[in-house]
Parts: structure tokens; C-alpha cells; sequence
């Protein structure tokens, strides 16, 4: 690895969960319980099988009704900041300056099955590339993270005009300021992004479960590989969520307009 190896070693990085139990379409859906286990946890049991990162943090508001969350970093071993209840942008920089990072990983809360193989290819991407934001559109929806250098990330806290940042990815792909990279996907069996793995709605929950029932051990965290095998041999769990992905996505396209201080 030469010297990559010692850009690595020399910088400090993060996993960045944004998550809070404000939730309309699902309430409190990152305390909603599988085998025994909030969602959440889930999740974070998935992101420590991650190698590079320096560190997990817990993302949240300083809303009192997000102290659960706290507990359950707490509880988990990890990290936390609390900011912005809206600002999910002002809230990941506030956790990169607490915390004296680099570059951070910012995975949503709600994405169960955010990869850490990506997590670790996103991290070894930003040391030979120093890419201001690094991204994968090829895999499921809400499997691949964002990885963001913090320079980058204050740049853009600096010139948007907006508090509400819940998608804020146009900020670096769209405005030409920044080095963007956009990691490819070598193994065509993961190579689905038409496939919805986001928790939003009802049937995603019922989406998650079906395939918790299907590959949950304790104490085994299962891959995607094997998910994506599951899929392809019970293409009828792709049924269960299949018809919220159009409302999903037209959600979504009303919340892409970046602003920009003039």
C-alpha cells in the first residue's frame, strides 16, 4: 500500500449514523424491533464489521425525545453527537469537529443493510484519490454510504441556503466545486440498484423482517452477498415493498433543489 498506507494511518475517520425517531411515514421507525433488536441496532452491528474507520458516531438532534437513541449508542459502544434537528449536514460536521475528523462516512439510519465492504472501499478510495465525495449508484438503494472530506463538507455548510439538507448529495455532484468519485460494482450479482433495501414505509418493514426471518443468526452478521442470493432465489420478498419505490422516489426529486447563498 506504500504511501497510501501512511495517508491512512496519518488521518482520522468515521462512520456517521443521521438518525432520529422523528419520523412521519413510519414513526419512530429506528426503534422498531427485529428478532429482539431495534433497527438501529441492527445497523450498527452491520457497520462495525467495517476495517478502516476510525470510529462509529451517532448522529442525532438534541430534541429530548432522541435521549433513547444516546442510550442505545451508549449501550452499543459507540459514538454520538447531537445537533441539528433538520440540518443533517450541520449535524455531521459538528460530529467531524467534536471528534477531529477527516473524512467521515454518513450512512442513513434508516438503511439496514448499508454495506461495510463499501464502507471499507469508500475509505481506501478517499486515501488514493482525496475526492471530496465518494458515492456507488450501482448497488440497492440504501446499501452504499456517502464518504465526504470534511473540508469539503464545510464548504457546502458555508454556501447552502437551506436548513432541511435530508438530501444533500446534489451539493457536491451538481454545483462543479468538488472531486467526486463514484465507486463501481465489479460483481454483477450485487449490481441492482433498481432494488429498494431503505426503511420508509410499512412494507419496508415488512421487507426487513421477512429477510431477518430468512438469515438471522445471533452473533452472525449476514452479507449482502447473501441477501442478494436470498432475492434472487425468493423473488417474491422483492414483491413486499416493491410498489412504494414511485411514491419513494417522487418524495425524494421534490427535496433535490440544492441552494446556494448569493
Amino acid at each position: 500500500m506504500g504511501k497510501n498506507l501512511v495517508k491512512w494511518i496519518k488521518m482520522k475517520s468515521a462512520v456517521c449514523i443521521a438518525v432520529r425517531t422523528k419520523s412521519t411515514r413510519l414513526p419512530k421507525k429506528a426503534l422498531l424491533k427485529i428478532k429482539g433488536k431495534t433497527v438501529i441496532e441492527h445497523l450498527i452491528d452491520r457497520l462495525k464489521v467495517a476495517k478502516l474507520p476510525n470510529m462509529i458516531i451517532l448522529c442525532t438532534s438534541t430534541s429530548p425525545e432522541d435521549d433513547v437513541l444516546i442510550e442505545i449508542a451508549n449501550k452499543n459502544g459507540i459514538n454520538y453527537f447531537r445537533g441539528s434537528e433538520d440540518d443533517k449536514l450541520e449535524r455531521f460536521l459538528g460530529a467531524a469537529d467534536k471528534y477531529n475528523l477527516d473524512f467521515i462516512v454518513c450512512v442513513d439510519g434508516d438503511d439496514l443493510f448499508c454495506d461495510p465492504e463499501y464502507i471499507d472501499k469508500i475509505i481506501e478510495t478517499f486515501v488514493r484519490t482525496q475526492a471530496d465525495y465518494i458515492t456507488c449508484r450501482e448497488l440497492p438503494l440504501g446499501v452504499s454510504a456517502n464518504g465526504i472530506k470534511v473540508e469539503a463538507l464545510r464548504k457546502v455548510c458555508g454556501i447552502k441556503d437551506e436548513t432541511d439538507t435530508e438530501v444533500y448529495g446534489g451539493y457536491f455532484t451538481e454545483t462543479g466545486l468538488f472531486k467526486v468519485e463514484f465507486l463501481k460494482v465489479d460483481d454483477d450479482a450485487l449490481r441492482h440498484p433498481e432494488i429498494r433495501m431503505t426503511l420508509d414505509y410499512k412494507e419496508d418493514y415488512e421487507f426487513f423482517k421477512k429477510i431477518f426471518e430468512e438469515l438471522y443468526r445471533p452473533g452472525h452478521v449476514f452479507s449482502l452477498k447473501e441477501i442478494m442470493t436470498l432475492l434472487m432465489e425468493k423473488k417474491d420478498i422483492l414483491l413486499i415493498n416493491k410498489e412504494v419505490q414511485q411514491k419513494y422516489l417522487e418524495r425524494i426529486k421534490k427535496q433535490t433543489k440544492i441552494k446556494i447563498k448569493k
